[in-house]
């Protein structure tokens, strides 16, 4: 049976942030809100969590997982950056961009795509996530709260709690976000390629939604 914990969204209470954090660190999936939709997250370095988590949303090896990250000061330990990649993800976030970079080394296999080597980096802008990922001191793995079969996420904390209650250990209740996806845009080439349309403007990287 999960927990369910009601968080302000714009104001997280500091005892249930740290009561959320050490869910997450005894091995705990959580459901999450973000400045897209809600998503499923877990510790980095737990292949058991991440494991589950991928069971969850139906997703197998090859597909990409997002790291969410506090800032723009922590993806040097995740990706390979240079310059021009680092001005366009600055411009944008934190916002609801997922990036898709060159893995460093330091990345598990098992988060990284198999055969491109590759990671999806989050920077969120809401303030429960930024109040976990402080508190915890370290990235999150996530991905969207999508349950199969749907093809949307989900939105509603009551809904979530309902369908997830035995299957994750906490649910934040943060009100409802927006039922969106975020924007996917991979960086590895020379001009940036649009993955996937979502709630991220794509002006500033010269796109168009086809």
């Amino acid at each position: 049976m999960s927990q369910f914990f009601r968080i302000h969204p714009d104001d997280p209470q500091p005892r249930l942030i740290a009561q959320a954090v050490q869910i997450i660190k005894d091995g705990g999936v959580v459901a999450l809100p973000t400045d897209s939709s809600y998503a499923l997250a877990c510790r980095l370095d737990d292949k058991e969590a991440v494991s589950r988590l991928r069971r969850i949303r139906g997703l197998d090896e090859r597909q990409h997982l997002s790291l969410l990250v506090r800032d723009l000061s922590e993806l040097a330990a995740f990706a390979m950056i240079d310059n021009r990649q680092f001005r366009l993800i600055k411009s944008v976030t934190p916002g609801p961009y997922v990036f898709i970079l060159q893995a460093t080394k330091e990345v598990p296999r098992r988060l990284s795509h198999p055969s491109r080597k590759t990671i999806g980096l989050r920077v969120p802008d809401h303030a429960i996530t930024h109040a976990l990922l402080d508190v915890l001191g370290e990235p999150l793995i996530a991905t969207t709260l999508i349950l199969p079969p749907d093809r949307e996420p989900l939105n509603d904390p009551e809904e979530i709690r309902a369908r997830l209650e035995k299957q994750v250990e906490l649910v934040i209740d943060g009100g409802a976000c927006l039922r969106e996806l975020s924007t996917v845009i991979d960086l590895t080439a020379d001009e940036p390629l649009l993955v996937r349309a979502g709630c991220g403007a794509l002006e500033p990287f010269g796109l168009a939604e086809s």
